[in-house]
């Protein structure tokens, strides 16, 4: 298969050159570097030249600024997991990817990191989420696709997919769900 971003077909460049970025579940950050030194990783590695700027502006986004000369053990896992949304926006790509941003989080530490995703959401930001977060899923996207065993089950706009669902395996998932 193949990859495309709008009208461009991105297969077969490097990853570092396609412009997306990733929220892992596990955060990825780097134990021994602050706070400001894992946000700045990517983008001293990109040359910038205004790190600093950028990092707070980054930091301001994800209200975790004054954390800055922390290192990662020292926040809880809902700041480290925004931590590692301000690492991966600061690079500015043009689509984010979210693996599960909230399955290793406490049931108390998931809203504070589902708030800044939908505040993504709202200024724009394009973002393929993966999530067991129905509640979520209904509130940020535009459009569902629901997987099942590695294949695409059904495709559709939020609205219809929670109020019309086609396939039986949804129909299933979400009176299980739903509840």
């Amino acid at each position: 298969g193949t990859i495309s971003i709008g009208d461009s077909e991105i297969t077969t460049q490097k990853p570092y050159r396609r412009n997306v970025n990733t929220v892992f579940q596990n955060y990825a950050l780097f134990p021994h570097l602050t706070i400001f030194e894992n946000v700045a990783f990517g983008l001293r590695r990109r040359g910038i030249k205004d790190v600093k700027a950028e990092v707070h502006k980054a930091l301001e986004l994800v209200e975790l600024a004054h954390l800055s000369e922390r290192k990662p053990a020292q926040l809880s896992g809902g700041q480290q997991q925004r931590v590692a949304i301000a690492r991966a926006l600061s690079m500015d790509p043009i689509i984010m990817l979210f693996d599960e941003p909230t399955s290793a989080l406490d049931p108390e530490m998931v809203g504070e990191v589902l708030d800044v995703i939908i505040k993504l959401a709202n200024e724009g930001m394009t973002m393929c989420c993966v999530t067991h977060e129905m509640g979520f899923a209904r509130k940020v996207s535009d459009r569902i696709i629901f997987m099942d065993e590695g294949k695409i089950i059904e495709t559709k706009k939020t609205k219809d997919f929670f109020e019309n669902p086609e396939n039986e395996r949804t129909k299933l998932f979400l009176s299980q769900i739903l509840r």
